[in-house]
């Protein structure tokens, strides 16, 4: 789970990715009212009938696995004087997604963000608000982020797409080719890269996703797209020792696979995503 910290109003709420989804801390949101009885501030807001209605009803909509029958016998003795329910209980009962708990230091409970602002609303509407500015300036950042790195990703593969074509042009074309067989040679190298990479051609990429968008490059993720750009680089040194396409595919192949190994280990690399 990748963590982060946002501030609003002076208290630092942190922010989690939990199977793609963003979870807020409503320990943290609770501070805001008490801070030092953030767990009694939860349970307040959780015994509450439309709280449970509401919390409820997003686990209807957004979890196939949700508990239906334990959900109504909450929903029926809600709001009651002898009431009372923690989180834990919640989703242990109610095999609930939308909320979480987790233990340690750095622990706490956590909701999704369409359950976290509701609470923030119960504990305050100018406190609703100044989180909602907070968590949306944090995804511009991260979508900020996303962008530079995709650009940059595009970037390299486009300068040595470059390198690349220019060894081809130089080795493997001679002069007499019409334009229709230069392009075929082209798209033959391309070719070799993805079949080394990715164990298929192009045309049988679209083939097998005749709905996708854009290309096999755009489909990547980045251990593949480093890869790749690694690859046009070592095939370009390849074509110039007038190595065949064949043993090149080979080596190419066996290369990928070390690097990708490699890749999927690294945990600088793994931080950039």
């Amino acid at each position: 789970m990748n963590k982060t910290n946002i501030s609003v109003k002076g208290i630092v709420i942190k922010v989690l990715q939990n199977s793609g989804e963003d979870y807020i801390s409503l320990s943290g949101i609770a501070r805001f009212r008490d801070s030092e009885r953030s767990d009694y501030i939860l349970q307040n807001w959780l015994r509450n009938r439309s709280t449970i209605e509401f919390v409820g009803l997003w686990e209807q909509l957004n979890n196939p696995n949700f508990k239906s029958i334990e959900f109504d016998g909450f929903k029926n003795i809600a709001g009651a004087n002898s009431f009372s329910l923690t989180p834990k209980r919640w989703v242990e009962s109610t095999n609930a997604i939308g909320i979480i708990t987790k233990q340690g230091k750095y622990g706490g409970t956590f909701a999704h963000k369409d359950i976290a602002f509701e609470f923030a609303t119960w504990i305050s509407a100018e406190f609703k608000l100044y989180l909602i500015t907070e968590f949306q300036r944090l995804k511009k950042e991260e979508s900020d982020v996303l962008k530079l790195e995709w650009n940059f990703r595009r970037t390299l593969a486009k300068i040595n797409y470059h390198i690349h074509t220019d060894a081809i042009k130089e080795n493997l074309i001679p002069k007499e080719l019409s334009r229709a067989q230069i392009n075929f040679v082209y798209a033959s190298e391309a070719d070799l890269l993805y079949v080394a990479l990715f164990g298929f051609t192009s045309k049988e990429w679209r083939d097998n996703n005749p709905k996708a968008v854009g290309n096999i490059r755009d489909t990547a993720n980045i251990e593949q797209l480093v890869v790749l750009s690694n690859l046009e680089n070592i095939n370009s040194v390849l074509i110039n020792q007038k190595i065949s396409q064949a043993e090149r595919l080979i080596k190419l192949n066996e290369i990928a696979i070390s690097q990708i190994k490699i890749l999927l280990n690294n945990r600088q690399l793994k931080s950039l995503k």
